[in-house]
């Protein structure tokens, strides 16, 4: 662990680092998982939840039938902007929010739909560019943390990737956000946290870059990518690893403590 931190770390001082962000760091500060998402979506449907145990229905299923049901996601998205908001109080007594500003990663990726991360860094008086459109991208200042809303943002519902359809359009990897994501991951360290791993999107992700590199002949070149993981499995690392992704696993009892004490640790290297 010593070592990779080293690596990271050393990145980060180059600039050459990329964070990318799952849900436990937003689960972290209260925010409800996935599945009180897709419950809120099966009242609404006036479905018994005992229909997810079809392993034939994803998450992804569940919002596409809503969006058919309503003809859009609009209720939906003013539902999860009235039950997904943080206080700025509790984003500023949050340390992994505050060690994550302190990091300065000069690219944050970030799969969660709320604004946590946009809040902490204006409690701490950080500049920050918000993606979650192609126009972002040209009018974003220079040297600023770039905060790049990869699945979109529930302040507009048209960015969301939420529905089977969403992802499936997705997984050409050709959109906007997807050409600039290879790019950084081409040239710079990326750092997964906040993930079980299970998302098929970012699985792909990671695939696809190892393809990219694969074919290049230059594999040897490839900047570290990591992801950390509470207890991983060995059926994970060994398939994360031939993809050229290092697991870091955390310690203890609690897999947010674990989260936290992983980013103590960064932080800890970077000040020394």
């Amino acid at each position: 662990m010593k070592k990779h931190t080293k690596e990271i770390v050393s990145a980060l001082e180059r600039r050459h680092a990329v964070l990318f962000v799952g849900a436990g760091v937003s689960m972290s500060v209260g925010l409800p998982s996935w599945k009180t998402l897709v419950d809120h979506i099966l009242s609404e449907l006036r479905l018994d939840d005992s229909v997810m145990h079809d392993p034939d229905i994803s998450y992804q299923t569940i919002a596409e039938c809503y969006r058919l049901q309503h003809g859009d996601i609009t209720s939906l998205c003013e539902w999860m902007r009235q039950n997904w908001r943080v206080s700025p109080e509790r984003i500023e007594r949050s340390e992994l929010h505050r060690l994550i500003v302190e990091l300065d990663f000069p690219v944050i990726y970030t799969t969660n739909y709320d604004s946590n991360l946009e809040i902490a860094y204006e409690v701490y008086g950080k500049r920050y560019a918000k993606i979650s459109h192609v126009r972002d991208i040209a009018s974003a200042p220079a040297g600023v943390t770039r905060i790049i809303k990869y699945h979109g943002d529930f302040d507009d519902e048209d960015t969301l990737i939420l529905t089977e359809t969403d992802y499936f359009n997705r997984l050409s990897f050709d959109s906007p956000l997807d050409v600039r994501f290879r790019s950084d991951a081409l040239e710079a360290t990326v750092l997964f946290i906040g993930y079980s791993m299970s998302d098929l999107n970012i699985r792909l992700l990671l695939h696809r870059i190892w393809s990219i590199w694969r074919r290049s002949g230059h594999e040897k070149d490839r900047p570290p990518s990591y992801v950390f993981m509470y207890r991983p499995n060995p059926v994970q690392e060994a398939v994360l690893r031939n993809w050229g992704v290092t697991v870091l696993a955390g310690e203890g009892a609690d897999p947010q403590q674990a989260l936290l004490a992983f980013i103590q640790g960064l932080r800890a290297e970077l000040a020394g």
